[in-house]
């Protein structure tokens, strides 16, 4: 079984094409993902997300809603859907589907032996960005990535693309001991799947800026660079 987990806050916008693109291409892959499961987990949204995600499983016995009392951060929401998945293969993507859910091959094919977690990145040969973001947020995201790569994850070139694919087993492995609960969780969860001896493999995928983005380039930029000092310090 595969299990697709979408982060979600205040998302009630974006969040009906983003479904009916998962049913569509889910549903259209006969016995590739014959099972499967799809799980939005509210993050304390304040617009209507999780009432619509309600009302759209209502007609979806493969999508399934969490709601979280108030608003935790994404590391919050991603680990809560990683540790209520039941699929052998579990995904996660962001609610605006920057990255499109068919680059999920690119992803799979890779998993294998001791590789249990495979990213999506805009870093490598392959990648391909149809819409950049605003070239600030760029820079950011490069200086960070840089940042991550010298002080705690050598060898990975963007951290940050939301679109990872985990085994089960690394899944609870790296989730359940998660402390970094905002945009910087994606490290701690890679760094935790190398320490604990599984590879992760890299891969170039299509991606596309979606305007309305959730992160604040102040707030959040100086958030994550906290959580990587805390994180190169950290020993468990």
């Amino acid at each position: 079984m595969l299990s697709v987990i979408v982060p979600a806050f205040n998302e009630a916008r974006r969040l009906p094409a983003t479904l009916q693109a998962l049913r569509v291409y889910l549903d259209g892959a006969g016995e590739e993902y014959e099972e499967y499961e799809v799980i939005v987990v509210d993050d304390g949204s304040r617009d209507g997300t999780a009432q619509l995600a309600e009302q759209t499983a209502a007609g979806w016995e493969q999508l399934q809603v969490i709601r979280l009392p108030q608003n935790r951060g994404k590391g919050a929401a991603v680990r809560a859907g990683m540790l209520a998945a039941r699929g052998q293969l579990r995904l996660f993507t962001d609610a605006d589907l920057s990255t499109p859910i068919s680059e999920l091959a690119k992803l799979r094919e890779l998993i294998e032996g001791t590789t249990a977690v495979v990213i999506g990145s805009r870093a490598v040969d392959a990648s391909e960005v149809e819409v950049h973001q605003p070239l600030s947020r760029e820079l950011m995201g490069r200086s960070y990535n840089r940042m991550l790569q010298l002080l705690v994850l050598p060898g990975l070139h963007d951290t940050q693309c939301g679109f990872k694919i985990f085994t089960a087993e690394a899944a609870v492995a790296c989730f359940t001991p998660l402390r970094t609960l905002g945009f910087g969780f994606d490290a701690e969860v890679l760094l935790r799947a190398r320490r604990l001896g599984w590879s992760v493999a890299e891969v170039g995928v299509v991606w596309r800026h979606a305007e309305n983005s959730r992160v604040s380039p102040i707030r959040d930029s100086l958030g994550t660079l906290v959580d990587l000092i805390r994180l190169r310090l950290r020993r468990d």
